[in-house]
């Protein structure tokens, strides 16, 4: 009874630490070791849950899976140095300015192919607050629509793969299951990858972009005061030019393809073609940063698409007692490619050094990823000692017991996460709350990709969801000084409508999420 108790207090103080503004890593590492000190004073728990937490260290230094994490941010971090986003907006401005709405339009999809190039939500959501609010403002739009449409299109990297809450989400779901599977006495357990929820992410990411973009098309038909057309002199004419617009929606397209399509395509893992991305992103930062010698970096970047091609069709592997001569010619073309790329990100290293960008980018990612791994550390502890007290039997013995069986626990989980992520940040919730409902899931025979899916979306409404959204804060930092929080607030309602709407169809028709990876990996 005392650590039925304790498990459930447990749960409660963190979340109120938490609320109270305490660092995160250390306000679930303290709550854990507070309660374990006063499980063993109590004598319902064994401190030796707690000896576990070395392995549980050493497991995630072991997992290649999580070096995807300072990868990715790497890559998003540099492109949002190296201009991307100020070429995008421009262009899909020019592109859309002139129809009903077209701006609003223009943020959606500048949204989704920063999603997938970058994934970073602040840097986002900054850059298209700092770029188009003003001039949506500026021609008339409503302050509430283009607050929204901008909060939410940032958001979209959260849920378009290359994503770090995928890659978070997928290394928890995937252990949860191997759990789960355990837990029935299944000893040869399938494994769930990140590969599978960026698949299972495709479809319904897009499927976002496009109730934004419905939504954006049916507020200009409405009311067409709140979604004016520019006017042609601000469009800079109806017609851009060809060059311009292929500068613009080549590179981010092109290092999208690269990285997703290495993963679907079977060709890399996701870590490997993180690291794909993130050399893609510092020759892309290094063509924008300077003119000279392009086709050195030009001919590394196609040396680097030709390393990926020639993985796909010659083992490359030179470690072979006996290499057969086509093999031996693959090997040393690909030698010759790796000098070709070795020498275009020389060139870029030092560019981007020399301007100062590389020390920016190098700081940037060693905070978030740090960040990310003393919250992993410190959930594994939590996790750990909940354990201890019993708290998966109470979870489970909870969920089993809604009306409703396997939908009324589904929509139990999700509704507690949803109102969660008015106050916790997706990280939080990550760590502390799926390894505790996901193994009981995953137990009443619920797909783990669609799971996953329906996490990521649900996570996704965290950061537009007040008071703590943290979209929010980030438009509100560069916002107008005419745009109040009110206005911010009002305008992400329809988009948190749209997102649950989105939740909801996944819900109803799980193939949005698993037919993608069933016909790629199954």
């Amino acid at each position: 009874m005392i650590a039925d108790v304790l498990d459930i207090a447990m749960f409660a103080t963190v979340c109120a630490v938490l609320l109270a503004g305490f660092p995160v890593a250390f306000s679930i590492a303290g709550t854990a070791l507070a309660f374990a000190l006063l499980g063993a004073a109590l004598g319902v728990l064994d401190l030796r849950f707690v000896a576990f937490l070395p392995q549980r260290i050493f497991g995630t230094m072991q997992n290649e899976v999580l070096v995807a994490v300072p990868l990715f941010v790497f890559m998003g971090v540099m492109l949002e140095r190296s201009k991307v986003a100020e070429d995008l907006l421009e262009s899909m401005g020019r592109m859309f300015g002139s129809v009903r709405g077209g701006l609003g339009v223009s943020v959606s999809v500048v949204g989704a192919l920063l999603a997938a190039s970058t994934g970073i939500v602040g840097a986002t959501v900054v850059t298209m607050g700092l770029l188009s609010l003003p001039t949506m403002l500026r021609h008339g739009y409503d302050k509430g629509l283009a607050c929204g449409s901008i909060c939410a299109a940032g958001t979209l990297g959260q849920i378009i793969p290359p994503s770090i809450v995928l890659v978070l989400l997928g290394d928890q779901i995937g252990t949860a299951y191997q759990a789960s599977q355990l837990q029935q006495g299944i000893f040869a357990p399938e494994t769930v990858s990140v590969g599978d929820l960026f698949a299972g992410a495709l479809v319904p990411g897009l499927l976002l972009v496009t109730l934004y973009v419905v939504y954006q098309m049916a507020i200009a038909l409405v009311r067409p005061s709140a979604a004016p057309a520019l006017h042609p002199a601000d469009t800079g004419g109806a017609i851009i030019p060809r060059r311009h617009l292929a500068r613009a929606l080549v590179p981010p397209i092109v290092l999208m393809v690269a990285v997703l399509g290495s993963i679907l395509g079977g060709i890399a893992t996701p870590t490997e073609a993180a690291g794909v991305g993130a050399v893609g992103a510092l020759m892309l930062a290094g063509l924008r940063l300077g003119s000279d010698r392009p086709w050195l970096i030009r001919t590394a970047a196609a040396s680097l698409a030709g390393l990926l091609i020639l993985t796909g069709w010659v083992d490359l592997r030179v470690t072979r007692e006996t290499i057969p001569t086509g093999d031996g010619l693959g090997i040393a073309l690909a030698g010759v490619l790796c000098l070709a790329v070795a020498a275009g990100i020389g060139l870029c290293l030092w560019r981007t050094y020399r301007l100062g960008v590389l020390q920016e980018v190098m700081r940037s990612t060693a905070k978030l990823t740090s960040m990310v791994f003393v919250i992993v550390l410190g959930a594994a502890l939590f996790s750990l000692v909940f354990r201890g007290l019993g708290g998966d039997h109470t979870v489970e013995a909870f969920l089993t017991a809604m009306p409703g069986g396997l939908a009324g626990a589904l929509v139990t989980v999700m509704a507690v996460m949803f109102v969660l992520g008015f106050f916790l940040d997706f990280l939080e919730i990550t760590f502390v709350v799926v390894p505790v409902v996901a193994p009981v899931l995953l137990t009443m025979g619920v797909d783990p990709v669609w799971l996953g899916i329906l996490m990521a979306v649900n996570l996704q409404t965290s950061f537009l969801t007040p008071p703590f959204g943290f979209a929010l804060f980030y438009l509100r930092g560069v916002a107008p000084p005419e745009v109040s929080t009110t206005d911010i607030y009002r305008g992400i309602v329809p988009f948190v409508a749209i997102q649950l709407l989105a939740l909801g169809l996944i819900a109803a028709f799980p193939p949005i999420a698993t037919w993608l990876p069933s016909v790629l990996f199954r």
